[in-house]
């Protein structure tokens, strides 16, 4: 038990730590907010209401935003309306992405803690809890998920099909990339087919969409697929960490894995394994 070392938890005031100073440490490493792997995109980023956003972040995956509001002392209603206010403004700036907003605070109190998780019921709402904390001689920031209980609505996704033509013009990496990884595809599975639409280009075996390329930078894209069978999914895990290929497998049972024909072409035995595998059982699955 002597080797133990107990943190000390000490206020940012008594240690003369401004909200400033959160800011940067946020800024200069996002994934302290233990929200993902998210990049920062702006700071004090001046409002049309007025006021100023302090921390503009967002997730390269999928290029969701976050709105962060960052609050020392105990939360108070300014803060939270305040975050709602700034959420919305991004949101309706890029009304194409999903914005969540976050709150950040030294203290959360039970009353405010209940509207908050009121709001969340309608609004993507995370609240995280701060603390500075003194270990030794060195200062450590805890970040604690209080709130993050939305999820959103159900919905059927709509889809507009398009011609190849859409594509050439849009994003023709992403059109070659998917000709590519189809032409590979069809050693094992000759009956395989392009199916596009706005969102992605799908690969596809007439019934379903089995791969989604989605537009990224030239030359990758940003392939995502559906997999819900517990055994597959941990197969597929597997065979990705053994090929050191990075992937995401998120809430929405999506896998989410940047390709360009590199990845493809040194890969191909694994990805006709994942879809023999995927083939082979009763999965209603679809491409995101």
């Amino acid at each position: 038990m002597n080797d133990i070392i107990f943190p000390e938890k000490i206020g940012f005031r008594a240690a003369q730590k401004d909200e400033y100073w959160l800011q940067d440490q946020i800024w200069e490493n996002p994934s302290i907010l233990t929200l993902g792997d998210l990049q920062p995109i702006n700071k004090e980023k001046k409002q049309s209401s007025g006021g100023k956003l302090d921390i503009l972040l967002k997730d390269p995956r999928d290029n969701s935003m976050y709105e962060v509001e960052v609050m020392l002392g105990e939360t108070d209603p300014s803060h939270i309306i305040r975050t709602i206010e700034y959420w919305d403004i991004e949101r309706r700036r890029w009304p194409s992405r999903q914005h969540y907003a976050v709150l950040v605070a030294e203290s959360i109190s039970r009353r405010f803690f209940n509207v908050v998780q009121l709001l969340s019921l309608s609004i993507p709402l995370k609240a995280l809890q701060v603390e500075l904390l003194k270990i030794g001689n060195q200062l450590a920031l805890n970040f604690v998920k209080v709130l993050d209980s939305y999820e959103e609505p159900d919905e059927q996704e709509t889809v507009d099909e398009v011609d190849e033509s859409y594509w050439v013009k849009h994003s023709f990496w992403t059109l070659d990339l998917a000709r590519y990884f189809l032409e590979k595809l069809q050693i094992a599975f000759p009956n395989l087919e392009l199916n596009c639409v706005k969102s992605y280009v799908a690969i596809w075996d007439g019934k379903r969409n089995l791969f989604g390329l989605h537009k990224r930078s030239n030359p990758r894209s940003l392939m995502i697929f559906n997999e819900k069978d517990v055994s597959t999914v941990e197969m597929i895990k597997g065979r990705f960490d053994q090929a050191n290929i990075p992937y995401d497998y998120n809430k929405y049972s999506d896998f989410v894995v940047y390709l360009d024909k590199m990845i493809v072409s040194n890969n191909i035995e694994l990805f006709i394994e994942i879809m023999k595998t995927r083939r082979g059982i009763a999965s209603e699955s679809e491409v995101s």
